[in-house]
């Protein structure tokens, strides 16, 4: 199945060039560029969710109805909090645990609108990955997002698969979009988790 994704992805990319010319043959083009908070709802299977919350950026070059969009974010470590009972069920104990494990997510691929104005819809599907990269520092810096950008392609990087929408609005070169989707990663079967995204942009 990772085998068949990695093909597929390649494939895509093969294939741009020519679309790419057909494209730019309907119209102007231009880029767009935006940030985002990013909330991840993590399913691994067998164990219990976890919701990351996390901070990302996108890029992409739209023509007209269509656009080639590349994003990155990354998700912040999480506390657990465990609740549980001595023996007689008198005393309650409440512990904080937090996780080492920081998702890191990269997709691309192609974005179509639909509607006109202010507002439109759009859907979109992206190939890509998420590496699940580890650090025991509970302080968030510079040096734990390199880290996790160098772990890339080791073995806690898996094949993901990215099925969404939802609506942006612009006034101008200013906008906001809202997304969600369906972010699936390969390993050893197939594992759905929700995203959701939400952040400015800026029209160029």
């Amino acid at each position: 199945m990772k085998r068949l994704a990695t093909l597929f992805g390649l494939s895509f990319l093969l294939a741009l060039p020519s679309w790419l010319v057909a494209q730019e043959n309907n119209g102007p083009t231009h880029g767009e560029a935006g940030i985002y908070a990013d909330y991840l709802h993590f399913s691994p299977g067998g164990t219990a969710a976890t919701n990351f919350v996390g901070a990302g950026g996108r890029a992409a070059l739209r023509f007209r109805w269509v656009a080639l969009e590349a994003e990155m974010n990354y998700d912040f470590a999480r506390n657990f909090t465990t609740t549980y009972t001595t023996g007689s069920g008198t005393t309650a104990t409440t512990t904080f645990v937090t996780t080492s494990v920081r998702p890191l997510t990269g997709l691309f691929g192609p974005t179509f609108y639909a509607g006109s104005g202010v507002m439109r819809a759009f859907v979109t599907g992206k190939v890509g990955f998420i590496d699940f990269s580890t650090n025991n520092t509970g302080v968030v810096s510079g040096s734990t997002f390199t880290s996790s950008v160098a772990g890339v392609g080791g073995p806690g990087t898996h094949v993901a698969l990215y099925p969404g929408g939802g609506l942006e609005a612009y006034m101008g070169p200013f906008g906001l979009r809202l997304e969600a989707g369906d972010e699936v990663y390969l390993n050893n079967g197939a594992y759905n988790n929700l995203r959701v995204t939400l952040g400015p942009e800026l029209r160029f």
